[in-house]
């Protein structure tokens, strides 16, 4: 399906810039590129506009798409796009340092500002490849929060409708789903202390009621004598027996962790591409991961 373009679709970026008409004219014809930053917004935004419009989210799959910063063509790219999705709260630090057409920018995270996490400052760690960095000045993993989430997918139907049809019911009923059920499963562990084996669970932290402490632990790699002391420094006064992961750890790191009786739950981020399947069936994932520890 062809649809119209006309730029007036991102003055709901909150910057304020009416799109000039000759800008306009000629994209009557053109069927719309979108460009997002991370994965949530992509696969809600395919969700929104099916084959309507065009979306593209280039960050490779083996990178924290936070932290990722595009290369010369890549940002071309994203300087010609229709519209930009943003995720706010800090995230995708390269937009800081790069021109972008601001009446083409849709920041998702706008109306709900105010309930954004700052963090504490923290020393620098490493990702793999990625290098050395800090998690930033907020908390930017928002869409863990599904409320929060909701109202991401609410900013972008509205920007989207101006030009491509869209139904966000189906997608908001099924993200109000996956929230009930985190809830209820918050209510289960009825403040029983957890782990993360990294900072980025704090919206699922403050939205679902868990009492969680975070580690710097990378699930491909061994936790340090230092980690593991420290670890073992928290539990007297945060006896946690849950343990958060981003993604599988090592086999001995379990093992050791099971010694102390801490048990491990993958709970994916889903800030980039999940290995297998899609966000949806990632998050169906995640939460029958949870319900299975509180059952067994």
């Amino acid at each position: 399906m062809r649809v119209v373009i006309y730029l007036v679709i991102v003055l709901l970026a909150g910057c304020g810039e009416a799109p000039n008409e000759s800008n306009t004219a000629n994209d009557k014809s053109q069927t719309a590129k979108i460009y997002t930053v991370n994965y949530p917004l992509f696969w809600a935004t395919q969700q929104l506009v099916a084959d309507s419009a065009e979306v593209y989210f280039p960050a490779p799959a083996d990178v924290d798409p936070a932290f990722w910063v595009p290369d010369l063509e890549t940002l071309a790219a994203y300087q010609q796009a229709d519209l930009i999705v943003l995720n706010g709260a800090s995230y995708a630090r390269w937009l800081s340092r790069v021109s972008l057409p601001n009446n083409r920018l849709l920041n998702t995270a706008a109306d709900f500002s105010d309930q954004l996490i700052p963090m504490e400052t923290e020393p620098l760690h490493s990702h793999g490849p990625q290098g050395d960095h800090s998690h930033g000045e907020q908390a930017f993993t928002v869409w863990l929060d599904l409320s929060l989430y909701a109202q991401q997918v609410s900013v972008l139907e509205q920007g989207l409708s101006r030009s491509v049809e869209v139904d966000a019911a189906a997608l908001q009923a099924r993200i109000q789903a996956w929230d009930a059920a985190l809830i209820r499963l918050g209510q289960q562990m009825d403040g029983a202390p957890v782990f993360y084996s990294h900072p980025v669970y704090q919206y699922l932290d403050r939205a679902y009621g868990f009492d969680g402490l975070a580690l710097h632990w990378e699930p491909g790699d061994y936790p340090s004598p230092q980690d593991w002391q420290q670890l073992v420094e928290m539990l007297p006064q945060h006896r946690g027996h849950l343990m958060l992961w981003e993604d599988e750890p090592l086999p001995e790191t379990r093992a050791r962790l099971a010694t102390m009786g801490i048990e491990i739950a993958v709970f994916q981020p889903l800030g980039n591409r999940p290995a297998k399947g899609d966000f949806g069936s990632a998050m169906d994932a995640n939460i029958e991961t949870l319900r299975h520890y509180l059952e067994y």
